[in-house]
């Protein structure tokens, strides 16, 4: 999956919503220990969120690189919030993959 639709981001961010922020951006900005703790997460919970509490005008810039670096998709940024989504690698412990190939099916 390299890009999602409008409708997956849809039901992502549904899910997201009621989530906490895995991981806060401070002082430091995005560091490699920053960037192994979001690979980390992703790995544990497939859509986690990212909340900027410094570099809040970089934010855009540094969810993009938090995504290539973690090899996960951006979401949606909503405010200092970014929401990042990176399916598991057991196809078994993938939680959003039937909701998401089916609104891709329902696109086409």
């Amino acid at each position: 999956m390299t890009e999602l639709s409008s409708k997956q981001r849809k039901i992502l961010e549904r899910y997201a919503h009621p989530l906490p922020a895995a991981v806060l951006i401070g002082g430091a900005g995005v560091t490699e220990a920053q960037t192994a703790h979001v690979a980390h997460c992703l790995a544990d919970h497939e859509l986690i969120k990212v909340k900027f509490n410094e570099f809040k005008d970089d934010r855009h810039a540094l969810a993009e690189q938090l995504a290539a670096a973690t090899d996960a998709l951006l979401v949606r940024i909503i405010g200092n919030v970014a929401i990042l989504y990176r399916p598991a690698e057991k196809p078994d412990r993938r939680r959003y993959e039937k909701e998401l190939e089916q609104a891709q099916r329902n696109r086409t």
